[in-house]
């Protein structure tokens, strides 16, 4: 300890401020499922990397927005990062511009995507989507609708289909979405707006969907690929809408340096939005050899400066997805397998991992509002009685039940930077000790005299 400063009694405080690493397994949480002996996946795998976490750390429940409130990983991540209190600007800017695309302020979007239908009297079913092997029919299909819409752009993500809508003069998205995703439940779904500053926006891309609608019908393109037997890409969708306004940066909404290891466009997008730095790895098929990449990338930003890093994998989420309880379960092993470097990591950082939400890999529902497990091992973190990993486990846990916008003021409290309430250094309520307030600018003079 530091010897008291003039006139104090207690001594100096130390600078011991830890850097955070948030792991976040896309999707982690689950049911228990018969096949896995009424396991979910994460009790089920071998996972000794997580177990030792859990052992020497402490767990508990990750709800993000409570039980029975299924959310989008957007979502999620917005409250995990500190923005609950701030507007979400819609998911279709995040893709945008984690496309490297140029996105005009206060000006409505949308992520529009090419779809298979099958009519059913007065109602459109949506049946598919364009494949990988679609590229060139998609592509060009884009390009008819750019020529014909009148009022909105059309800027192509990828090959698969995929395109962000622009409408200048529009400067407000308040609708729902037109894609219905879930697909055998509901039909192609008209926009409606969802406050009256968003009734324009509706009423024109109503107008449009309708015209894509017929030109995507009389298209040449879709002749010849039902000539080949193949569906015609006959219905363009529409979801995820928003506008690009100002928002506060990750520094200025949580007051230290945060970076992304990121794995797909809508990462790149919330780096790009928040002003965080960031790494991007393409995932690759070995989930170990992906993992242990990701982690290592973390470090390499941590010594770079960044004070909170997110390390990102969808390969949970999508096993969920397959409805294959054993993939999800083989791919939480092959993932443990490359967390090794954590166990070392948490020597010097707090090391958090959970998922953004759960992802039953049973039951005909995407996304559930129910728990994920959480661990959080570091220099200041007390263990508890759990050393397993996974959410039966994780219940007997300190924490309890952790909210996604109560996870980073947990992590950052840990990590020795908690925001002293009542004392105000930054602009905004900065939820951590800020690194770098505004200093007081000084004439230039002779230096002070100790």
């Amino acid at each position: 300890m530091r010897p008291p400063g003039h006139g104090e009694t207690q001594p100096r405080l130390d600078d011991d401020r830890l850097p955070i690493i948030l792991v976040v397994l896309d999707g982690l949480g689950d049911r228990p499922i018969p096949e896995l002996g009424g396991c979910t996946p994460s009790e089920a795998a071998h996972t000794p990397n997580l177990d030792a976490l859990a052992l020497r750390g402490a767990s508990g429940w990750h709800l993000p927005f409570g039980w029975g409130r299924a959310p989008t990983s957007e979502l999620a991540h917005w409250a995990m990062f500190g923005f609950s209190d701030v507007p979400f600007p819609g998911r279709a800017v995040l893709e945008a511009l984690g496309a490297g695309l140029s996105v005009p302020r206060d000006t409505a979007l949308a992520h529009a995507a090419l779809r298979t239908s099958h009519r059913d009297g007065e109602l459109l079913w949506i049946t598919g989507r364009a494949g990988r092997d679609d590229e060139a029919d998609a592509t060009a299909l884009l390009a008819e609708l750019d020529a014909v819409l009148d009022g909105v752009r059309l800027d192509p993500l990828g090959g698969r289909g995929e395109a962000v809508l622009t409408a200048p003069g529009y400067p407000n998205a308040d609708i729902t979405d037109s894609d219905p995703f879930f697909e055998t439940f509901h039909p192609w779904l008209r926009p409606v707006a969802t406050s009256e500053h968003g009734s324009a926006f509706a009423d024109k891309l109503t107008e449009v969907l309708a015209t894509a609608r017929d030109q995507l019908l009389v298209s040449e393109v879709n002749a010849a690929r039902r000539t080949r037997g193949l569906p015609a890409l006959d219905v363009l969708t529409t979801k995820w809408a928003g506008t690009h306004r100002e928002l506060p940066s990750f520094v200025e909404q949580v007051g230290i340096a945060g970076a992304l290891v990121t794995s797909t466009r809508l990462y790149r997008g919330l780096a790009a939005t928040l002003g965080m730095s960031s790494t991007h790895l393409s995932p690759v098929p070995d989930l170990t050899t992906d993992l242990a990449a990701r982690v290592q990338a973390a470090e390499r930003l941590i010594a770079d400066g960044a004070r909170f890093v997110h390390v990102h994998t969808k390969a949970t989420d999508e096993a969920g997805h397959s409805k294959l309880p054993y993939a999800k379960r083989d791919a939480l092993e092959a993932i443990d397998r490359g967390l090794a470097d954590l166990l070392h990591l948490a020597d010097d950082a707090i090391i958090a991992v959970t998922g953004d939400h759960a992802t039953p890999s049973t039951h005909g529902l995407m996304h559930a509002g129910e728990p994920t497990p959480l661990v959080v091992s570091g220099p200041t973190v007390r263990a508890d009685d759990v050393s397993e990993f996974g959410e039966k486990p994780a219940h007997r846990g300190w924490y309890g039940q952790v909210r996604a916008d109560e996870l980073l003021p947990l992590l950052l409290g840990h990590a020795n930077r908690p925001v002293f309430l009542g004392h105000r250094i930054t602009r905004r309520p900065a939820l951590s000790l800020a690194d770098h307030p505004h200093p007081m600018p000084l004439a230039p003079g002779p230096a002070s005299h100790t």
